[in-house]
């Protein structure tokens, strides 16, 4: 397989992956095409280079730094803004765990606790068997709230750290 190709079915299937992940294709598209650039590339080449317009690539760029896995460049001389991606995978996979617990696990677990305490009589039988769930989905969250913090500070733990780059 040529470099253009193993180029083309990367950035496709990364695409692919990422519509299971909670992101649109395109944002996944465009994320790949920049892991896999040697150097940072304008919008004229995302668009050029996926096929898309503009205001996708705007948008998209948009989310893809909100999320803190891409960064704009101003190149001295140069007009047009250039764009990069985080090139360590470890640091991107930390970076969309974070994202993710601030943006969905966070607020789930701040639901439940409000859930969890209602006004009915605690001794009526549907009252406890709603406690009851919610308690259990909470702990779960919590549960998932602290392994993704581990993993998440598993950089800043020295030996915790080098374990887990003996396993990359």
């Amino acid at each position: 397989m040529k470099l253009a190709d193993a180029k083309q079915q990367f950035i496709s299937s990364w695409g692919a992956f990422g519509t299971h992940w909670g992101i649109n294709r395109t944002m996944a598209q465009i994320h790949a095409l920049l892991l896999v650039s040697v150097s940072p590339i304008t919008q004229d080449d995302i668009m050029e280079q996926l096929s898309i317009s503009r205001g996708n690539v705007n948008m998209n760029i948009r989310d893809l730094i909100g999320w803190g896995l891409v960064e704009r460049i101003i190149i001295t001389g140069e007009r047009k803004e250039f764009f990069t991606a985080e090139k360590d995978i470890w640091k991107v996979a930390t970076q969309i765990i974070k994202e993710r617990k601030k943006r969905e696990l966070d607020p789930m677990i701040r639901l439940l606790a409000q859930l969890e305490n209602i006004d009915d009589d605690k001794k009526d039988k549907d009252v406890k068997q709603f406690i009851e769930v919610i308690r259990g989905i909470k702990k779960l969250g919590g549960q998932a709230d602290k392994v993704l913090g581990a993993m998440v500070n598993a950089e800043e733990n020295w030996f915790t750290g080098s374990m887990l780059k003996m396993f990359k």
